[in-house]
């Protein structure tokens, strides 16, 4: 049997242990976390992403655990709609509940290792790096100059289980800030995103929610009826990184998935999506061809797709993040919203 060693145990490192075949390769994942996080925010499930979990045999699992996104609103920071959006059959499951059902559906089989990786393991194993944007691997296979970027942004998640007005779910665009407000099984997932000095490590709680109260204080009730319910201990606090281009996901016998290949702005919500599919795109290359044949074919089928979507979401987040423009920014959206509702009178009249 050919030996895989995974590092990391995240998203990434657990779908790719629960697509690996079982009779024909010998898997060893080390995560440096002895057991799945308690806190955790609500992660968009795309349409690729949910045929990865079916590939996984999770998918209904994973529906029942979370409930259907419906549609949502782009809105100004005082809650004004801007575009309404239909997100159809798309779910938000908890990253907690996600952890959870593919840690379950990894084999017995696979070896499992509780330990803070800090070099590459050694020769005669098919090395992937599933270890995040701070990629050991990446760092050691591909060089320090591939290590993460810090970006300007922060990034503040939590949960809430008092009420707040389904009308106001959505996203909110402020003058170089977001907020977030999506459904969660026993309330509400929350997430806020600007500019922030705090960090990037060592971010105190409780001072990461006050500021985010000061910086939300004027804008609309829901954001701030949703903060004024957080607490730091159903909250998570981190500055954003990225991780820089790459001209290949795959060096010799090394390979990487998920962050540790194409971390990106959240703006377009594909993070997690785009691991799973890494995850099982490069397993089931390696069930069905041999592994250089395989590796070529994972670089090719996925890299160049993800890295358009960290441009992408770098793009988007100069929109919603604008400062000086956010004005005109604010004009021209809210010209847009108005013409589809006179357009779409003009519609329901003529028929």
């Amino acid at each position: 049997m050919k030996a895989i060693s995974i590092v990391g145990g995240g998203i990434a490192g657990l779908a790719l242990a629960a697509t690996l075949d079982p009779a024909r390769f010998h898997v060893t994942v080390d995560e440096k976390r002895p057991e799945l996080p308690t806190v955790g925010t609500a992660l968009g499930m795309w349409p690729n992403a949910q045929r990865a979990l079916a590939r996984l045999g999770v998918l209904e699992e994973a529906r029942a655990a979370s409930p259907v996104l419906g549609s949502a609103s782009v809105r100004n920071a005082g809650g004004e709609p801007w575009v309404t959006v239909d997100a159809g059959e798309m779910f938000g499951i908890s990253r907690i509940d996600l952890l959870r059902l593919l840690d379950a559906a990894v084999p017995g089989t696979v070896r499992r290792i509780t330990s803070h990786v800090k070099d590459l393991p050694a020769e005669g194993s098919l090395v992937v790096g599933a270890d995040g944007v701070h990629s050991m691997v990446r760092r050691e296979a591909w060089g320090a100059r591939t290590a993460a970027r810090l970006t300007p942004y922060f990034a503040l998640r939590g949960s809430v289980t008092s009420p707040v007005d389904p009308d106001r779910l959505g996203e909110y665009w402020g003058r170089g800030d977001l907020f977030g407000i999506v459904p969660s099984p026993d309330g509400f997932f929350w997430y806020a995103s600007y500019r922030s000095g705090l960090g990037p490590y060592g971010i105190d709680l409780a001072s990461a929610l006050e500021q985010a109260r000061e910086r939300y204080a004027g804008h609309a009730p829901a954001i701030r009826q949703v903060l004024a319910a957080a607490t730091p201990s159903d909250s998570l606090a981190q500055r954003i990184w990225t991780t820089p281009y790459l001209g290949s996901f795959v060096r010799g016998r090394t390979v990487l998935v998920g962050d540790a290949a194409h971390a990106m702005l959240p703006t377009l919500g594909r993070g997690a999506c785009e691991s799973l599919v890494d995850a099982v795109t490069l397993g089931d290359l390696l069930n069905t061809l041999p592994e250089d044949h395989a590796l070529r074919a994972y670089n090719r089928q996925r890299r160049l797709r993800t890295q358009a979507l960290s441009l992408a979401a770098a793009a988007l987040g100069r929109v919603a993040f604008a400062e000086a423009g956010q004005p005109l920014r604010d004009r021209l959206l809210s010209v847009a919203r108005r013409r589809n509702a006179r357009a779409a009178v003009g519609s329901g009249s003529a028929g």
